[in-house]
């Protein structure tokens, strides 16, 4: 397994590891239940470290991208970031991403950590000569600073401009001679920040913010609670290359007004992405059958927890697109049929992501 600059802190300070896309990754450190409580209420930081960071630059870069990615590229302002996804020839997702202009022929790309490799040769061979693409995966670190205090840490420990960002929105500066590019985006559905900097400086970093007395360390284990309470979809489970981003809810994001690659077949629907509601705390699984009440095969579990915001059990899971307005549906949990009632995302709506300052 792969590790992050910040392994042997995990390890050094108790965390329970796991491989997560062939990274040795904290699951938790006090437990996952209080973890999330504490990201839904003060503030916690992640070790996303392990994610890719691409850049892209030169003459034509914008219309380039353009033509590889499904974001609109032409309306995407320097210090402004939006998702999007990157797909192949039948219009299924590669990855799901999210692209900075920097510049205006100067972008940075940040993709998942199952796909850096991918990535990277699937839009390198899609670039004009005049057009750089630089992989600096390794070169940068990356923290999550996440919850509705995070603000207030932000202004004690890393006092700038990016404290007045609104959502979608980036920084940069120097903080003692350092590179530091701040964001506010997040995959908590809390008010937070993604915080750049050259990896070397990770253990630095990420001390400095847990010095502050409302932040706590959390794990991948309420990182993956914390999405899916809010309906973000997670790579490789509700969203792969069998599937359009229109399948997975996300029509309104293919934007980019050019010829990109998939883009006639993006819009395909043979199944749907569903939100589901499961009484107890019993929770359904990636891979777990998806049935209608009389039996019949309906679909299939991408997702699914118990809610600790909620205090039941939901999940995600794709169905036929004929049976995609059934109400009533039952999950074949090993040897347990879980009653499922089909509801609407968000499944948690009190978070403060695009809270306004």
């Amino acid at each position: 397994m792969l590790n992050t600059p910040l392994s042997e802190w995990h390890v050094a300070h108790g965390a329970k590891m796991a491989e997560f896309s062939g990274w040795n990754m904290p699951i938790q450190y006090t437990g996952i239940i209080q973890e999330h409580e504490h990201t839904r209420k003060n503030a916690s930081i992640f070790d996303i470290c392990h994610m890719g960071e691409f850049i892209v630059s030169g003459s034509g870069a914008a219309p380039a991208l353009d033509r590889i990615l499904s974001t609109n590229i032409a309306t995407l302002a320097e210090g402004k970031c939006r998702y999007g996804f990157l797909l192949n020839k039948h219009g299924g997702i590669i990855d799901d991403l999210i692209t900075y202009r920097l510049k205006p022929e100067k972008f940075l790309l940040v993709v998942n950590a199952s796909r850096i490799e991918q990535d990277f040769s699937v839009i390198s061979g899609q670039l004009p000569g005049s057009v750089q693409i630089e992989n600096l995966s390794s070169e940068i670190g990356k923290i999550d600073l996440q919850g509705p205090l995070s603000r207030a840490v932000l202004q004690d420990v890393l006092p700038g401009a990016w404290t007045e960002l609104g959502y979608f929105s980036f920084a940069q500066n120097n903080l003692n001679g350092e590179k530091l590019l701040i964001s506010r985006t997040g995959y908590t559905g809390e008010l937070g920040y993604e915080i750049y900097f050259p990896a070397a400086k990770a253990v630095k970093m990420w001390e400095l913010l847990l010095a502050h007395e409302l932040v706590r360390p959390a794990g991948l284990g309420a990182r993956d609670t914390l999405r899916l309470e809010v309906g973000l979809p997670l790579n490789g489970q509700d969203l792969d290359e069998k599937h359009t981003p229109a399948e997975a809810g996300y029509a309104s994001m293919l934007t980019s007004k050019s010829d990109y690659t998939g883009k006639s077949d993006a819009a395909t629907m043979r199944e749907q992405l569903i939100a589901l509601s499961i009484q107890g705390r019993r929770s359904a699984r990636h891979g777990h059958h998806l049935l209608l009440p009389n039996g019949t095969e309906a679909g299939m579990v991408t997702s699914g927890s118990f809610a600790p915001s909620l205090g039941h059990a939901i999940a995600l899971a794709y169905v036929k697109k004929e049976f995609a307005d059934n109400e009533k549906y039952l999950v074949q949990a090993d040897k347990t049929k879980l009653e499922a009632l089909r509801t609407t995302l968000p499944f948690y709506s009190n978070g403060t992501a695009r809270i306004k300052f």
